[in-house]
């Protein structure tokens, strides 16, 4: 593993880190300013940070507890810019005491290198869906 690809892992690790603590000071760490993210929640796009923030806030306000897990990392590095995709899965208990194992995403990074930090500059969340229901397929598992 490249010295580079180890600081991004390490990024993305702050971002699992950050959603375990509920810190959002700790998510910003790992974000350019002018994120944008495909989410699963509406609207279609974040754009900036402190529209990422607002939507792991939300998630905050419905969860007690979280967790957060990533399976099969894959990065490509190429002087200052990334990309990168995993499969992962939020889960916990809600502040109404039910506890859920979560749904498996899928998840794509695109990464820059700002000033010698790897930021994030890029996230998509998806679902697969089906086509002839219309309907986002949650119980896969990689």
């Amino acid at each position: 593993m490249s010295a580079q690809e180890a600081a991004i892992r390490r990024q993305i690790e702050k971002v699992i880190d950050g959603l375990r603590a509920k810190d959002l000071d700790a998510l910003r760490e790992a974000y350019a300013p002018e994120v944008v993210s495909f989410d699963v929640e509406p609207p279609l796009q974040h754009v900036g940070i402190e529209a990422k923030l607002a939507n792991w806030a939300r998630v905050f306000e419905v969860f007690e507890t979280v967790d957060y897990e990533l399976r099969d990392l894959t990065l490509t590095v190429g002087g200052d810019v990334a990309f990168g995709y995993a499969f992962g899965r939020l889960s916990g208990t809600m502040r109404n005491g039910v506890t859920t194992s979560g749904m498996w995403v899928r998840v794509t990074y695109g990464l820059r290198r700002i000033d010698g930090i790897w930021r994030i500059v890029h996230d998509q969340v998806s679902v697969p869906l089906d086509i002839l229901s219309g309907k986002g397929m949650i119980d896969l598992e990689p």
